[in-house]
């Protein structure tokens, strides 16, 4: 298996720290609002990249953060006339709402960035005793940017060409020793949180929440750390110097990012009109369809995300659940017995398409090439499966489009929905209206059931309905 490197900006074999594990580290959102579409592909990105990871027997220690305090979540907190910690309260329970419906599996430990401060404090404090920080005449502590040897090796800049982290704290130049160096620890300002710490009251830069929580729950070195592009610098360069020069060890072996996504061709923004939350596309879409959506490209490559695109995804997705509902229906009228040598020799056939599927994850995750697998297994299942077939054939050939859906999170079987006695009666109705031949009478109750929201489909294997 051979993921992209962003230190090295090239494909490098997997091989994990210790065998059989990964710890792998994937930063969340600041929740001051309802998440974006934009934060939902790194989601959707690195929970598949887990499962692939778990589908190969890994067992993976995921760690995702919520960044809980944020100069964002406190003027949210100020404009709602409520505290900081009830905005993140209240927005973590929205992500997590969000994240089920877009099937993301929770994280092995979703660390909150408030419960981890006497860890920011202790890695501060031993950044300072190894001469990598120093604290200013107004309690800020401050990062010797040009102090760690190996600032710049991720986002692949000269330091003399870089500027300093667009979330530092705006003080006046003196203070710092050097125009590059970012923050630890922010002194206290008038209403807003604060902890005690050996610098004064205030609260902790926003680099140094990940570099505590990764150290905390995966250890001084990890795997894999991820991200959206935009976090490789300052955030993650940040992390780099934090983390090396506090622990004496390498950080991450491996960094992985994914890029951004643009909505109709142009960046997505509030200004421009084209922002859109996860729960407003939820309005208009089954966040299955955005998920399937967001796969169907290479993680690195930009997504341009439209409604024609959504409709599109909407369609395959279709394609892929029909073609399982068909085998589901005939698992119930299959022929008994053992698989017949025609059907054995199908299954052989059919296999390529997993390995299609695993060599395509297997080059660094590529889900756009996984997905084509996907459809030419359901293509391959709708000309090779009929009512004549064995049970042990059709529920082989379910059991393979699962997994492979399953690994991209891709829900095959909604949990089964009872219809009320009134609609059973008329679908009961309809059934013997056409067994009579009454065809205008079974017209008739289509059309009473579309009225109800719910749409019939006559198929080989029987009556089938859902609900619009």
């Amino acid at each position: 298996m051979k993921i992209y490197n962003t230190l090295s900006k090239q494909k490098e074999e997997f091989v994990p720290l210790e065998e059989g594990k990964v710890k792998m580290y994937v930063c969340g959102p600041t929740v001051y609002n309802y998440i974006h579409i934009g934060n939902a592909r790194p989601m959707i990105v690195f929970d598949t990249v887990r499962h692939y990871l778990e589908y190969k027997g890994y067992n993976v220690n995921f760690v995702s953060n919520f960044t809980d305090v944020d100069d964002k979540i406190i003027k949210k907190a100020m404009e709602e006339g409520t505290t900081a910690e009830e905005v993140a309260r209240r927005f973590i329970g929205e992500c997590k709402k969000d994240m089920e419906g877009m099937n993301v599996s929770p994280a092995t430990t979703h660390p909150l960035a408030t419960q981890e401060i006497d860890g920011m404090i202790d890695m501060i404090g031993k950044l300072i005793e190894n001469g990598y920080a120093y604290p200013a005449a107004d309690g800020t502590v401050y990062y010797r940017t040009r102090k760690f040897a190996g600032y710049g090796k991720l986002s692949h800049k000269n330091i003399d060409d870089l500027q300093a982290g667009h979330r530092d704290i705006k003080v006046t130049g003196d203070l710092k020793e050097d125009a590059l160096d970012f923050v630890l620890w922010k002194p206290k300002k008038e209403g807003e949180p604060y902890w005690e710490s050996p610098w004064g009251k205030g609260r902790p830069g926003w680099h140094i929440e990940c570099s505590v929580m990764s150290k905390k729950y995966l250890g001084d070195e990890i795997d894999i750390h991820a991200g959206g592009e935009d976090l490789i610098f300052p955030h993650h360069e940040n992390e780099i110097a934090q983390s090396e020069a506090a622990n004496g060890v390498p950080f991450s072996k491996y960094w992985m990012h994914n890029a951004f996504l643009n909505v109709d061709n142009k960046k997505m923004s509030k200004s421009v009109g084209n922002f859109f939350t996860v729960r407003e596309i939820s309005e208009k879409y089954d966040l299955q369809t955005l998920r399937f959506f967001m796969l169907s490209a290479h993680y690195r490559s930009p997504l341009n995300f439209s409604a024609d695109l959504m409709e599109a995804a909407k369609s395959g997705l279709e394609r892929i659940i029909t073609a399982a509902e068909n085998l589901a229906h005939l698992k119930k009228t299959a022929q008994e017995g053992g698989l017949t040598a025609a059907e054995q020799a199908l299954l052989a056939e059919a296999a390529v398409f997993t390995q299609k599927f695993e060599a395509a994850m297997d080059d660094d995750f590529n889900t756009a090439d996984a997905v084509s697998a996907i459809f030419e297994l359901v293509k391959f299942i709708n000309t090779n499966v009929s009512p004549e077939r064995t049970i042990g054939y059709v529920e082989a050939l379910y059991a393979q489009l699962k997994t492979l859906c399953g690994i991209l999170g891709i829900l095959l079987e909604q949990d089964e929905e009872v219809l009320d006695e009134e609609i059973e009666n008329l679908i009961a109705e309809r059934q013997a209206a056409r067994k009579e031949k009454n065809f205008a009478r079974a017209d008739e109750i289509r059309d009473i059931l579309l009225e109800k929201g719910i749409q019939l489909k006559d198929t080989r294997e029987g009556v089938q309905w859902k609900r619009v």
